[in-house]
């Protein structure tokens, strides 16, 4: 015979009022703790878990819609790309969104497609989302064109600038700048003259904000700025610029702006018999799994992808949850480099003079 609930309902649906009578406790209680509110003591807490579990209780998310005119859903817009970046940002989303309590809606766009991100956004906006995520890596505006959005929900952009007008706007993860920045200060404190760099393509609003901070280092300390090499994120492009760059005796430091590109370099200046770290140094960005264990381990830079998602999306949540009040404030982003046999100080006949 099927289980009887509490109350001698056979085989329907717990509510709440069954948590509330098996925890011994009130049906305001169980929405308190269910809703996350304060001023529940955790025994009490527990007890409502507890029976809940027991139950196999679930709150009804769609009466909750309907009761505060909300979904309990953010929308995600992002490339539809393997890459590890984009990817890695997207699961970090993915798994701050569940913790939060509300469901997700993803809608991938196309590289090379102008009118992806608006139908996207309109796409999310017919499921009545709460709010929206912006992970959209590439500026596919044409010349003289207004792409801009006007969307009524809030807007969380994560790594480009706000491409919408929104009741409020918020923007993460964008100090690629400051990392590229220290990468080529690394390089230029261990002794070379300048550094060279390895750009993504430059449609990509990472690879801007990488040739930006590597140019700003380098004028910031009066070094000469070299033409700039550019790939399109893989290991082969990278092999293909690393050809290049070993035929140039004078580079003895490149800033690679992704992982792949780096090892695609390093192996082409390996076959040209110019060794590194002893004749050119290299570092990466990313920190992709494989940097540690590829030969030589990889100096690189490592993005904070899962801490960019969890205070970009408990930003939004608390826009979403309370629009009256002023948005929390965003943190400085966090600069990690990872520091290991790629980067040497250069030859001595390469080296900044000793004062």
């Amino acid at each position: 015979m099927p289980p009887e609930t509490g109350h001698g309902r056979i085989g329907a649906a717990p509510r709440s009022v069954d948590v509330a009578r098996l925890a011994g406790v009130s049906q305001k209680t169980v929405s308190r703790v269910f809703n996350d509110e304060p001023y529940v003591s955790d025994d009490v807490r527990r007890r409502v878990l507890h029976a809940a579990g027991q139950l196999g209780y679930r709150r009804n998310n769609a009466a909750r819609a309907l009761a505060s005119g909300r979904t309990r859903s953010i929308g995600v817009v992002t490339l539809g790309t393997a890459l590890y970046g984009p990817a890695s940002l997207l699961m970090g989303v993915e798994r701050i969104v569940r913790d939060t309590g509300y469901a997700l809606r993803v809608v991938n766009t196309v590289e090379g497609d102008p009118a992806g991100l608006s139908g996207a956004v309109d796409s999310l906006l017919d499921q009545g989302v709460d709010g929206i995520v912006i992970s959209e890596p590439i500026d596919e505006q044409r010349d003289g064109e207004d792409t801009s959005l006007r969307v009524d929900v809030p807007v969380l952009v994560i790594g480009a600038p706000p491409p919408v007008t929104a009741p409020t706007v918020l923007t993460a993860g964008d100090g690629a700048d400051l990392m590229a920045h220290t990468a080529t200060e690394h390089l230029l404190s261990l002794g070379h003259l300048t550094v060279h760099h390895l750009a993504g393509p430059q449609r990509w609003y990472a690879a801007r904000y990488r040739l930006e901070g590597w140019r700003a280092a380098l004028t910031a300390q009066g070094r000469t700025v070299p033409p700039v090499v550019t790939g399109d994120w893989s290991a082969a492009s990278g092999y293909a610029a690393g050809r290049t760059l070993a035929a140039d005796a004078t580079v003895t430091a490149v800033f690679a702006a992704n992982d792949d590109m780096a090892i695609g370099l390093i192996r082409a200046l390996a076959e040209a018999g110019r060794r590194v770290p002893e004749d050119v140094s290299v570092v990466g960005f990313d920190d992709i799994p494989v940097a540690a264990y590829v030969t030589p381990p990889l100096t690189t830079v490592r993005q904070p992808f899962d801490a960019v998602a969890e205070e970009g999306l408990k930003r939004l949540v608390h826009a979403i949850e309370n629009p009256a009040a002023a948005s929390l404030p965003a943190s400085g982003p966090p600069v990690d480099l990872v520091v290991r046999a790629s980067t040497a100080p250069p030859p001595d006949e390469a080296a900044v003079p000793s004062n």
